[in-house]
Order: structure tokens, then C-alpha cells, then sequence
């Protein structure tokens, strides 16, 4: 270990220039920019918490669904990756069994007492719960925890899809692995820390949220995961160099308001339900595919079409998110894009979540899907992804298109509105030169 001043001279001198090139790309200004971002996050470490303290540094990603859209609540499968933004820390273990997190932006210190290992009221919905119950989350599973001292930054995007929160939590989860378990892999591997953040976003945070954010920001890369079991969800992990292909990954933000549209994300899941119960089942996965289809006669009747609908696309994309891993298993770029395709198609015609029906008028992710089509038409792909009725879409562009298509979307929804990403192929890590 190095302390704060030891640890920028090696930053400076080039000696973590191939661990920020695995991370964040080869370009050499992304590298550079990544070395001043490292420092400067060192110095305001320092400035808060002492220039002579060891150090070591921590990154987790943010992530975003490829395929899977609305499939992991009725038990199906999706498919995420993992993009190069991420929660950079620089940490410090101390004595005292608290953990202090200063976060870049934020004035509050997060400050918890390990000692105390119940949810407390006055921190739900805050990071501050997030840390005790990963922390709680390791011990459960037999692991060590302690004290240490934390400076963060973030650039991924708050409220964009990108799972800022998640990814939080399993650099969290990595730190404590880190300093206080010898980074014990097997004990505490990328899917279980995974599960450790979702513990504790439910209980502490008190989101009754699903596994794969957690899952795609600890593991990175693409990964598939198959909720059958939701208790012991099973993960395929691959990688894709969108690079080698000439492509990037936008991530675009419509700006649509998230404001009344909670019903409208739970009939999704409820609607999907409901044709499960006509079997008798909790979820569509546990109903036989072709006795779904042999039974659209009478469930029309029972629930409406919508719901019938919809159940049509669960099936549809469980199929096409385990197509796309293969594809891209076997590097055959032209058939993912196609899938990517296909797989926006059934959001908006059959899981109808591009828009709201209450509020027909304001249709931002309707239109941001019909300018890339217009933009990538033969060259790329696109679709909505997440929740849908308002927030973000993604779209795979060539490079060449690339200047073409953030004016397009930007001129639309606002400067900054395109944010180009890429796949990064690690998950929740220490940073070390030997990365």
C-alpha cells in the first residue's frame, strides 16, 4: 500500500496507466483525464481525511439492460452490461469501527457505527443505510468487517437507468471484501457481494428492488441471469468489444418526468400476473409457453388483451435475451444489432411502455426511438430500455454516425442529452497496476 502522496506520483508516472486503460478505453485523453480525475480525488481525500494515511482505490460501474425489458419480475431472463462510468473511492481502514464516506458533491459525511447492525429509521432512503446493511450483508455471511475511511466520485448518471445506487453498494461491498476479508473471491465473489447490495437496498434502504443492477455493476461485462430461482438466480458472464466493430453504445436521456407513473410500471408486472393466475402460477415463467398460446381464447376474456399482449413479449424477449448473449458469445455483431432490434420492437408494440396512455401528448421516448431509426436505419440499433414512459433509450452507433447522431439527439431534447458509453468488461474491483 501507498500513502496519499506516494500513490499520485505513481498515478502521474504512468505506473496505473494499463488499469485505467482496461477500464475506461485506450484513448489516450480518456486515459489522461482518468489519471487527473484519480489525483484529484487523492487530494480531496487528503484534505479531509489526512495526507499520510495508506490508501487504496476501488471502482465500480454503473450498467445498463441490453435485452430483457420487464422479463425479471415474472422470473425470466435479461441481459445487462456493465458501461465506463463508475464510483471511483479512495479508502483508508481506521480503528474506530466507523465508516465515514465523503462523497464528491454531497456536504454530509455519511458516519456509521458498525456496532449497531438493526435498519434505523432516520437513515432509510439514504446512502448511509446502504453502507450499514452491506455491512451487516457480509457479517450474515461469515465475513469480517471494520472500520475505514472513504472519499468518493461518481459520473454515474443519477437518475439516468445507469443504477448510480447500485453501483454504490457493491463498491461497498468490494471495499469490505478488500480491507477486511483478503478480497476473498470465493467467499465473497462478484454475484455474491451482488445479492449483499440487493439485501441491502430492501432491507436497510427499504427498495424492494431486483438483482440485476446489483449483479451487472459487481460482475461487469455482459451478463445473463436467469431469475427461475430468484433465490439463487444463475449468471452467464461474456464480453463484447463494441470497439472492434467500430461501435459505441448512447445512453439518451428524454427528460420526460418519472411523476405519475407508478401505476403504469405495475401493471406491467400485474397484468403479466394475472395471466400466470389463470393457471394457477405467481409468474408467467412457471406457465408452459405453448399452453399460453393454446389458452389466448379464454384468457382474453379473463384479462384483456393487453395483458395477453404483454405476456407475448415476456416470452418473446426471455428467448432473445439468451439469443443475444449467444451472439455475442460468438462475436456475430450483424445478428445482435438485429435482436437489439427486434427486442426494441416488442417494447413499444407489445409491452407498450413508450409511452403513457394517460398523457398521449408528451411521447419523448416515442420520438427519441423514431430519430435514431432515422439516424442508424441500416446501420445500427436502438430500443427503450428499463421502466419506459419516460426517461432513457440506447442506441448502438457506429462510429462514423456518432457526431451525426448526438447533434440529432441533443438538438432534440437538450445539450448533454446523448451520453456515449461503452461496454467495460470489469465488474466492482480494486484498482491496482496489476489489474
Amino acid at each position: 500500500m501507498a500513502n496519499t502522496i506516494e500513490l499520485k506520483q505513481q498515478i502521474a508516472q504512468g505506473l496505473y496507466d494499463g488499469a485505467l486503460t482496461k477500464l475506461y478505453g485506450a484513448d489516450e485523453k480518456i486515459v489522461a483525464a482518468q489519471r487527473a480525475r484519480y489525483i484529484q480525488l487523492i487530494d480531496r481525500f487528503a484534505a479531509e481525511f489526512g495526507a499520510d494515511r495508506t490508501v487504496r482505490l476501488y471502482s465500480a460501474p454503473g450498467r445498463t439492460e441490453i435485452g430483457g425489458n420487464h422479463t425479471d419480475h415474472n422470473n425470466g431472463v435479461v441481459l445487462a452490461g456493465s458501461v465506463n462510468l463508475d464510483i471511483v473511492a479512495v479508502v483508508s481502514p481506521n480503528e474506530d469501527n466507523i465508516v465515514r464516506v465523503k462523497s464528491h458533491g454531497f456536504e454530509k459525511i455519511d458516519d456509521v457505527d458498525l456496532s449497531i447492525r438493526t435498519p434505523q429509521p432516520r437513515e432509510a432512503e439514504h446512502s448511509a443505510s446502504l453502507i450499514r446493511g452491506v455491512a451487516v450483508g457480509i457479517l450474515n455471511a461469515g465475513g469480517k468487517v471494520g472500520g475505514f475511511d472513504a472519499y468518493t466520485t461518481s459520473d454515474v448518471l443519477r437518475g439516468s437507468g445507469l443504477s448510480s445506487s447500485a453501483a454504490f453498494e457493491v463498491c461497498i461491498g468490494a471495499i469490505f471484501r478488500g480491507e477486511y476479508n483478503n478480497n476473498d473471491m470465493e467467499k465473497f465473489s462478484q454475484v455474491r457481494i451482488a445479492q449483499i447490495g440487493q439485501y441491502a437496498e430492501n432491507v436497510f434502504f427499504g427498495k424492494p428492488c431486483g438483482l440485476m443492477d446489483q449483479t451487472a455493476c459487481a460482475v461487469g461485462g455482459v451478463i445473463t441471469i436467469d431469475f427461475k430461482d430468484p433465490e439463487h438466480p444463475v449468471v452467464g458472464q461474456t464480453e463484447i468489444d463494441l470497439a472492434k466493430h467500430g461501435f459505441v453504445m448512447c445512453i439518451s436521456d428524454t427528460k420526460g418526468s418519472h411523476a405519475d407513473l407508478t401505476d403504469d410500471y405495475a401493471a406491467i408486472r400485474r397484468e403479466m400476473e394475472s395471466v400466470a393466475a389463470q393457471f394457477g402460477k405467481k409468474v408467467l415463467r412457471d406457465v408452459p409457453e405453448e399452453d399460453f398460446y393454446a389458452a389466448i381464447p379464454k384468457l382474453r376474456k379473463a384479462v384483456g388483451d393487453r395483458a395477453v399482449v404483454r405476456s407475448i413479449h415476456f416470452y418473446n424477449d426471455c428467448r432473445r435475451a439468451a439469443e443475444l448473449c449467444d451472439a455475442v458469445q460468438k462475436d456475430e455483431f450483424d445478428k445482435f444489432l438485429r435482436l437489439i432490434i427486434e427486442g426494441g420492437h416488442s417494447s413499444f408494440e407489445f409491452n407498450q411502455n413508450a409511452y403513457s396512455i394517460k398523457n398521449p401528448k408528451e411521447q419523448g421516448v416515442s420520438l427519441a426511438l423514431a430519430l435514431s431509426q432515422k439516424v442508424l436505419n441500416g446501420r445500427g440499433a436502438w430500443r427503450l430500455q428499463g421502466g419506459g414512459f419516460a426517461g432513457t433509450i440506447q442506441a448502438f452507433v457506429p462510429n462514423d454516425l456518432v457526431d451525426t447522431y448526438r447533434a440529432t439527439i441533443d438538438a432534440c431534447f437538450g445539450e448533454g442529452s446523448c451520453h456515449v458509453l461503452n461496454i467495460r468488461n470489469y465488474g466492482a474491483v480494486p484498482v491496482t497496476p496489476e489489474l
